[in-house]
């Protein structure tokens, strides 16, 4: 089994950033690596992370976002979503890089994460009511695939450990939520913005108040 000492974890890099996604697709690789997988079994996971900010892309690296996958029981993954990736059934997003970029900072176990994800659409909400119309913010796939080998390596640890609190205690702050608005877990609360920072929040998830 999977096993790492959560204090001596380093922060990487910010959310999104080529350094953060390696070091989370290196992780899920690792954390897949050390479970018992069925052979026959092929899963993937991709993250991508739409509208991120200019410094954290680069011609050589243009989107943000990292897979770990597993095919016919072999497991490998990078800092990057390949095609191929995607195609494999499992679990797939791509979502605007500042709609999730601050809370995925927050250490959380299954009652925190659902208390997020209950953030996050009244996030969505709140900027549905300022546009007048639902806001694009990317995707997330329906009914993702969770194979009972794939959830017992990815949360390795208990509550107090798994990929996504990994993943948090290597991501850096990202300037961009110094001064917004935000409940305990790091979601941005839209309502308490000023005008200022509405429009600004609004451009930096990629949309266009005109188009809306």
């Amino acid at each position: 089994m999977f096993e790492i000492d959560m204090q001596s974890i380093e922060e990487v890099g910010e959310f999104g950033s080529e350094e953060w996604c390696d070091a989370c697709a290196a992780c899920g690789v690792k954390m897949l690596q050390a479970v018992d997988l069925p052979a026959s079994l092929s899963w993937s996971f991709t993250e991508r992370y739409t509208h991120a900010p200019n410094r954290l892309v680069s011609e050589k690296w243009p989107q943000s976002g990292y897979h770990f996958m597993i095919q016919n029981g072999v497991v490998s993954g990078a800092g990057h979503v390949p095609q191929a990736a995607l195609e494999i059934p499992g679990f797939h997003v791509s979502l605007a890089w500042a709609y999730i970029c601050n809370q995925s900072r927050s250490k959380y176990g299954g009652a925190g994460q659902k208390q997020r994800s209950l953030e996050e659409q009244t996030l969505k909400n709140q900027i549905g009511e300022y546009l007048g119309t639902t806001p694009d913010l990317g995707d997330v796939v329906q009914n993702a695939d969770w194979p009972a080998s794939v959830v017992t390596a990815l949360t390795a640890g208990g509550e107090d450990a798994g990929l996504h609190n990994i993943a948090a205690s290597m991501q850096r702050v990202s300037p961009e939520f110094k001064n917004l608005p935000c409940t305990d877990l790091g979601v941005p609360v839209f309502t308490k913005m000023t005008e200022d920072q509405k429009r600004d929040f609004i451009a930096l998830c990629g949309i266009n108040p005109l188009d809306s």
